[in-house]
């Protein structure tokens, strides 16, 4: 996922609940899934977070590039940071029909 081009709230905001609703007629379920997606999501974030972290890791022992290596590292961490939560990250995409979900336990119109 490019994390760059996500365009959602930063900062949780008041939402109509009856739009939770519209997808499964359960806001019990809605939450399942959005808390799912958003543990999906933050992993993600983990994942990519340490990879670009490691590329600036080395075993010199040079204070003058462990300054330069610091400031790389907390550049990346500080836009993470400004990066929206992985729950309204969830929150949006469930909104906006972009996650693909399903409850094994209910019957589709097409099932007998």
């Amino acid at each position: 996922m490019d994390f760059k081009k996500i365009k959602t709230e930063t900062t949780a905001i008041t939402r109509q609940k009856d739009q939770f609703y519209a997808g499964t007629g359960n806001i019990y379920e809605t939450v399942a899934i959005l808390a799912k997606r958003a543990n999906q999501i933050a992993v993600e974030m983990k994942q990519e977070i340490n990879k670009k972290i490691e590329e600036y890791a080395t075993s010199n022992d040079s204070n003058s590039e462990e300054t330069f290596i610091n400031k790389e590292q907390i550049e990346v961490a500080k836009f993470y940071e400004r990066l929206p939560k992985p729950t309204l990250i969830a929150i949006d995409e469930f909104l906006h029909d972009k996650i693909y979900y399903r409850n094994p336990n209910k019957k589709s119109e097409g099932d007998f």
